[in-house]
């Protein structure tokens, strides 16, 4: 089946996903912010819990991106939504995840590609990271001690993991002890006073992803 082309403008796209159709939403960065070549493909919560492409933190991770010129891919896991498909504990989820990331990189070959998630979509980007080597991956609230990161590869690129301290859905500690054990190679930014859905904490999260991430922007010609 021919994949759809990458949309030339901001708006709703449907991609052909392993179980079917998967909703999706191209953003492109604002008129007035320089691009740069850079497709941030974003991963929502558990959809058994009621996350999807639409959840605020999703939403805000990929405007933090925007506002460093970054063009944006959000898309609703199967079952989700428009999304075709059954719900699958997280292996087919990362199916959907690789046919987004191989429709981005078919279609943008000359960007680099970031993979970002939150909670469950968290899991799921660090579980494809070392298979899909994006150049930049971005964690927020991992769900360690909610899910088996024991099995997953530890991702090898730049990694930016964010955790609320008061997080009452992902234990902050289960989160730090994970990293310290497996000598993660990651740049940990503990958020103080904040929950697992950021309540009131958003723009700090905003501001935490786009410190985090700004030093691996790729040069421009402007």
């Amino acid at each position: 089946m021919t994949r759809p082309p990458f949309p030339d403008a901001s708006g709703p796209v449907v991609l052909h996903g392993p179980a079917g159709a998967l909703e999706a939403a191209v953003e492109y960065p604002e008129p007035d912010c320089p691009a740069v070549p850079v497709v941030g493909v974003v991963c929502h919560p558990l959809p058994t819990e009621g996350g999807s492409m639409h959840n605020k933190v999703v939403t805000m991770a990929a405007r933090a991106l925007r506002e460093l010129g970054a063009t944006t891919v959000r898309f609703n896991f199967r079952g989700t939504g428009h999304s075709e498909g059954e719900y699958d504990e997280g292996r087919g989820e990362t199916d959907d995840l690789r046919a987004v990331a191989a429709w981005v990189r078919e279609q943008r070959p000359e960007h680099a590609l970031w993979l970002a998630g939150f909670s469950f979509g968290a899991f799921v980007s660090i579980g494809a990271a070392e298979e899909l080597k994006p150049a930049l991956l971005i964690s927020i609230a991992p769900p360690a001690g909610r899910w088996d990161f024991e099995s997953v590869p530890l991702p090898t690129m730049p990694w930016l993991v964010i955790q609320g301290e008061n997080d009452e859905i992902v234990d902050p500690q289960a989160v730090y002890d994970w990293l310290e054990k497996s000598k993660a190679q990651a740049e940990l930014v503990r958020m103080p006073d904040t929950s697992h859905f950021f309540h009131r904490k958003l723009i700090d999260l905003r501001g935490a992803i786009k410190n985090g991430v700004r030093p691996y922007l790729p040069a421009t010609n402007g």
